[in-house]
């Protein structure tokens, strides 16, 4: 089926290119999320992701912090960034995600490619285009789905060219971007959400709620209450999750000792680090890390 005459969309059809623990790796998965299985926190991936809504409204939060998105626009996440949709209560929504990775290195063009990357860096990583560039970057996604079923020796390289020509047509019209945040929040929310973002800038750092009420001005029985009820934990259930989260993250994609996870994450001690996380994980730090070394080498 063709959406507002603009994007090619079948419920549950998806198409895969090798795995993720491949050098270079594409799924492309056309599905319905509703807000009965909202995520609780955030999360992160070892490759890159494109979020695109196929309905009217969600709201998607980036480093903790929410930004409404609306149909068609395209949000796009680096590896190991946190981030989850929220979508609203009633009808399911459409959405494609694109989950992806590229060689870290492609000679002779490591700087162009480093370059195109870029676009996911940005602080607010979300684009919004008139209808005339909607329909150009579309396009080449719809050439992607058209493309897949076929059994051609070439088809993976030219889903991959396909795509490489999507980024570069998004690369170069990010000046174009319309994309601006209309999350509607009350005064409260605006604070509480502007302490979540100093959270995820400086979880490295010593954080306390006696630290964050002085920070902010904020009484520690209000702001204890408030973020609660805004966020949904504890102001220390979030420092360490969002601590937990990122140390996830240096565990997979890195071989630094745990000690110094720990301490890159703001953990005062490899002890306190080991108890958090199994609280939050269900497991030991090396534990993690053993068994997602051990899936990409059978993997890979």
């Amino acid at each position: 089926m063709m959406i507002q005459n603009l994007a090619l969309y079948q419920d549950k059809y998806y198409i895969r290119v090798n795995e993720e623990t491949d050098t270079i790796f594409y799924f492309f998965d056309y599905d319905v999320r509703s807000a009965d299985i909202n995520m609780q926190f955030q999360h992160f991936h070892p490759f890159y992701e494109m979020c695109i809504l196929l309905c009217p409204k969600a709201v998607h939060f980036i480093d903790g912090i929410p930004h409404e998105i609306g149909m068609f626009d395209i949000v796009g996440i680096s590896p190991s960034r946190l981030h989850k949709t929220q979508y609203p209560v009633g009808k399911p929504c459409r959405r494609l995600i694109i989950q992806f990775s590229l060689p870290a290195q492609f000679p002779g063009l490591s700087n162009e490619y480093e370059q195109l990357m870029n676009i996911f860096n940005r602080d607010v990583p979300i684009f919004r285009f008139d209808a005339e560039l909607q329909r150009r970057l579309f396009g080449k996604l719809n050439d992607i789905y058209r493309l897949a079923p076929k059994q051609d020796s070439m088809r993976n390289i030219v889903i991959h060219m396909k795509f490489v020509e999507f980024l570069i047509l998004l690369f170069l019209n990010q000046q174009h971007n319309i994309y601006v945040n209309q999350a509607v929040m009350t005064e409260l929310e605006q604070k509480i959400y502007t302490v979540v973002g100093y959270i995820h800038a400086h979880y490295r750092e010593e954080l306390t709620l006696d630290f964050l009420t002085r920070e902010f001005c904020i009484s520690a029985s209000y702001l204890s209450h408030k973020f609660k009820e805004v966020t949904g934990f504890s102001v220390t259930d979030y420092i360490q999750m969002t601590r937990i989260r990122n140390a996830q993250a240096l565990l997979i994609n890195s071989q630094i000792p745990i000690t110094q996870v720990a301490e890159s994450c703001g953990f005062n001690s490899f002890s306190q680090f080991n108890r958090v996380f199994r609280k939050h994980i269900g497991t030991s730090p090396s534990h993690y890390r053993k068994e997602k070394q051990l899936h990409r080498a059978v993997v890979g």
